[in-house]
């Protein structure tokens, strides 16, 4: 048996990393596209689209991973780096599944016309302004952790892989 994690649970970081990246650079690239166009419209939907798909990737990989057992490092780490792990983990499930939820339930509560893969979505009967407001400000201040938690997951998986030499990468890799 390899050392590595499941087959699904591989697509689904994969495609995780694939949506963030969409998410994140349609947000960051907004600016190109004029108010009120098309084009403005289209990004905004597929960033809404991208963040609801992460929701549900990372709901999916909870499930498995509470299914699965973890692959162990080889050759076994120090338990303060274990538990480090663990740590940005946790924060890195916790940020992708508030960040959707607080983005789509202030659409939502806006009460004004928004879309999922150019679907119409349901809006509330009695907009709630004020608390739209309020979650998409969360959404917007919590959104640049997912910047230093990728960066820090992705330079320990690199730490892993050339300095400590142990199949901490290889685990995910497909």
């Amino acid at each position: 048996m390899l050392n590595k994690y499941r087959g699904s649970q591989i697509l689904f970081h994969w495609l995780t990393v694939l949506l963030i990246i969409v998410a994140y650079a349609t947000i960051e690239l907004r600016w190109m596209a004029e108010k009120g166009t098309w084009q403005r419209n289209a990004v905004m939907i597929t960033h809404f689209s991208a963040g609801f798909c992460v929701l549900i990737l990372m709901i999916a990989r909870l499930w498995l991973r509470t299914r699965s057992v973890t692959p162990p490092i080889t050759p076994p780490v120090a338990r303060w780096q274990t538990g480090l792990s663990h740590l940005v983990h946790t924060l890195i499930y916790v940020l992708f599944v508030v960040l959707p939820v607080l983005g789509l339930s202030s659409r939502y509560l806006r009460g004004k016309e928004w879309a999922l893969f150019g679907i119409n979505m349901p809006v509330a009967t009695s907009p709630d302004p004020v608390t739209a407001s309020m979650l998409i400000d969360w959404h917007e201040t919590l959104a640049p952790l997912g910047y230093w938690l990728i960066g820090l997951h992705a330079l320990a998986a690199l730490f892993h892989h050339y300095f400590l030499k142990d199949d901490t990468l290889r685990r995910m890799m497909p």
